[in-house]
């Protein structure tokens, strides 16, 4: 009996640390996706800032041209998740964010010695990727004339004389954990 009622207080200690792994796993996916939409976000305003100007759009589609300061975002999001977070900009492309998130609450006391004082610890990284083909246009482009692009199989076409129907920064970038 004693030998049941020891296992049981173990299985119970496996579940309160896989429990505080999986929130620190769903505060770091959480802030690090936070960090990217935010700055996802600030890549469309630089684009419709260059709308007329498609020379520069590549550059912003490859994340140019906007500071990465997304991590105060993902430091809200874990702090809503009850977790602290190391958060850094992720070098290359395509560009996004890397976030440690360790969380604020320890395993607890339990039956295995030296957890009421452990914390689970989880890493994320989340990447802004262009969704959208340009063709960047030639030295014998009409200056009105806007390239068509297409962005995750939808063409858009774009008139400079009336812009009131542009991409929305779900349209232009896809944000999404990574590997």
């Amino acid at each position: 009996m004693a030998g049941l009622l020891f296992l049981a207080l173990a299985f119970l200690a496996v579940g309160q640390a896989g429990a505080n792994r999986n929130g620190a796993q769903t505060a770091a996916d959480a802030a690090a996706l936070a960090a990217a939409l935010d700055t996802r976000d600030a890549l469309r305003d630089e684009w419709v800032q260059n709308v007329l100007d498609p020379t520069k759009w590549q550059d912003i589609f490859d994340g140019l041209g906007v500071p990465f300061d997304g991590c105060a975002r993902a430091d809200q999001l874990a702090a809503q998740n009850d977790a602290t977070v190391t958060c850094g900009v992720r070098p290359g492309l395509p560009p996004g964010y890397t976030v440690e998130a360790t969380t604020n609450k320890t395993v607890g006391d339990s039956i295995v010695p030296g957890t009421e004082n452990k914390r689970s610890v989880q890493q994320a990284t989340a990447v802004i990727e262009p969704a959208c083909d340009v063709d960047p246009p030639g030295a014998d482009a009409d200056a009105d004339v806007l390239p068509t692009f297409t962005c995750d199989g939808r063409e858009w076409t774009l008139d400079p004389a009336d812009l009131g129907d542009l991409p929305k920064p779900e349209d232009l970038f896809d944000v999404h954990l990574a590997d």
